[in-house]
């Protein structure tokens, strides 16, 4: 981007139902930004579909916070986009997508298509005469952080009181400032544990205490 001096770059997976962007500074812009952009415009041309965005339980909580402070609802889903797909028809809305960059737009197709989202992008910048550094930072992403912790076929370690008593002890820290995730993976043996929180330093401290509550589980349980 930078070495040709190109107004926007356009990141594409193998078989295009995902995209990523760069501006022209070299920052990448993920999926919850082009929602975030896409929902923003679309609710206030009277477009969006019950006034609300579906995305998954790992879209950033300032995603959610900058639409709640338009009017717009963010309704959470399992992770898969087929997950955020069987919502929005369940529900009748025609936004939804993926951090990782499904975008599904229902007007124009059934699935995620990074084309039409990268279209929908570049609408943007040629209507509003903005750079794609001024559109892609819509909102203050809420610092992340996402650790895994494998264990062996047969445990548990989410069952287990002390790896509860931990969660709930993380949750009740965090307060209205953050929120946890923590679940198996659907793919591999891994326990996923992940934070969101205004003070990365609380954040840190309270994903420590999961991931060794989980740890010692996965231990004795061997």
């Amino acid at each position: 981007m930078l070495e040709t001096g190109a107004h926007l770059g356009i990141c594409l997976d193998g078989d295009a139902d995902r995209v990523v962007l760069v501006d022209e500074t070299g920052a990448v812009a993920d999926g919850d930004q082009i929602m975030a952009l896409i929902a923003s415009r679309w609710a206030a041309e009277g477009r969006l579909s019950g006034e609300a965005l579906v995305a998954t339980v790992m879209s950033n909580l300032g995603l959610e916070r900058h639409l709640n402070m338009q009017g717009i609802e963010l309704k959470r889903s399992a992770v898969g986009d087929r997950y955020v797909v069987e919502k929005m028809l369940s529900e009748g809305h025609n936004l939804g997508g993926e951090q990782s960059g499904h975008i599904v737009m229902t007007d124009f197709a059934t699935t995620g298509d990074g084309l039409i989202g990268a279209l929908q992008f570049l609408a943007a910048m040629v209507e509003t005469q903005r750079t794609a550094s001024d559109l892609t930072r819509v909102f203050e992403p809420v610092p992340q952080k996402l650790v895994n912790v494998r264990y062996q076929e047969g445990q548990a370690p989410l069952d287990a009181d002390a790896v509860q008593d931990a969660i709930a002890a993380g949750e009740k820290a965090l307060g209205h400032d953050g929120r946890l995730l923590i679940r198996k993976s659907g793919t591999e043996p891994l326990i996923r544990v992940m934070g969101e929180a205004m003070n990365p330093a609380l954040l840190d401290q309270v994903l420590s205490r999961i991931v060794s509550a989980v740890e010692n589980e996965v231990r004795t349980a061997s």
